[in-house]
């Protein structure tokens, strides 16, 4: 029976994307093949249980809520995230899927929201980007780059003309928390009459770093 190996399942707001602020399940996966020297989810790296499908479908249900995130670390670095995300949406979830955009997203079930990073050169990780995936982009999905100085900036602006990313789908400007204040990139944004979404992380305007949230 496929299992995955889980750092943690809880329930919170989405503070991220167009979901953001909906009562949501994070599926939380063990591991990831990236360093970005930004992430705030390093415990995510190692540990962790092994949990099967129907384990996680019952502690799903369990919470009552119709949208449920799977993430990670980087959760398609464990094959058996892609069958999770089939019995999820078999089960009637709104599924949207965190990636960080280095591994193929071809195989993933066309019913979830892929959201996947563009890794910027500030994250230390833009050798890692998987450019193939964004002519797979659709309506249904979401970009996101998360911004650690103006060069950053103005390097994602390119990215975003380059590939023709506001025509796939919705991209979104984040900035990198204590690297860039939200008051300049919203700044930069508006003078660029950039047609992007910035968002900020809204679990951290409310809990901070605390872990589960």
């Amino acid at each position: 029976m496929p299992r995955l190996k889980i750092t943690e399942v809880f329930c919170s707001l989405q503070g991220e994307s167009s979901y953001v602020g909906w009562p949501t399940v994070f599926v939380r996966l063990t591991g990831c093949p990236l360093r970005c020297g930004y992430c705030d989810t390093a415990y995510a790296f190692h540990g962790g249980n092994w949990k099967t499908l129907p384990e996680l479908l019952d502690t799903v249900r369990g919470f009552g809520v119709r949208h449920v995130c799977v993430t990670g670390g980087e959760p398609l670095a464990q094959k058996n995230c892609l069958p999770l995300l089939t019995a999820l949406c078999d089960a009637g979830y709104s599924v949207s899927l965190e990636t960080s955009g280095a591994i193929d997203i071809s195989s993933v079930d066309p019913r979830v929201a892929r959201i996947v990073d563009v890794k910027t050169p500030g994250s230390g990780e833009a050798a890692r980007n998987r450019w193939e995936n964004l002519p797979l982009l659709t309506a249904h999905d979401e970009v996101k780059f998360v911004l650690c100085s103006r060069e950053d900036y103005d390097w994602a602006r390119g990215i975003v003309v380059e590939h023709g990313l506001t025509a796939r789908c919705d991209v979104l400007f984040s900035p990198s928390h204590h690297q860039i204040k939200p008051r300049e990139l919203a700044d930069w944004v508006v003078a660029d009459r950039l047609p992007v979404r910035m968002q900020l992380q809204l679990h951290k305007v409310l809990w901070g770093e605390e872990p589960g949230r």
